[in-house]
């Protein structure tokens, strides 16, 4: 009998959803995949914007708790597998640009 459970956000094909290489483990639950929001300013406390374009790892920390669904914990964010961490840093730098920004990347690129 199988008494494990798994947390995933409804499957969709959701651009900000980051499936996790090493699922959180939460208790007899399993946290395979997150989904990420776009923060509000507020969110945004006590961090410096640089910081987080530089993927610094203390300000992702401190920022995917508060963006992520289903919502995960500062400790479990820091117990990330650091290529799920990479991945979660991706989805908010890209937050981070001004769609202008995005449209000049991509046709320079």
């Amino acid at each position: 009998m199988n008494t494990e459970e798994t947390l995933e956000t409804p499957i969709t094909a959701d651009e900000n959803s980051v499936t996790l290489d090493s699922p959180i483990k939460r208790g007899k639950t399993e946290i395979t995949q997150i989904s990420l929001r776009k923060p509000q300013s507020g969110e945004l406390r006590g961090v410096q914007l640089i910081e987080l374009l530089n993927m610094d790892v203390a300000s992702l920390i401190k920022v995917i708790p508060r963006i992520s669904t289903p919502s995960i914990t500062a400790p479990e964010a820091a117990a990330m597998d650091p290529a799920d961490l990479l991945a979660c840093g991706s989805k908010i730098t890209d937050f981070l640009l001004q769609k202008s920004v995005k449209k000049e990347a991509s046709l320079i690129a």
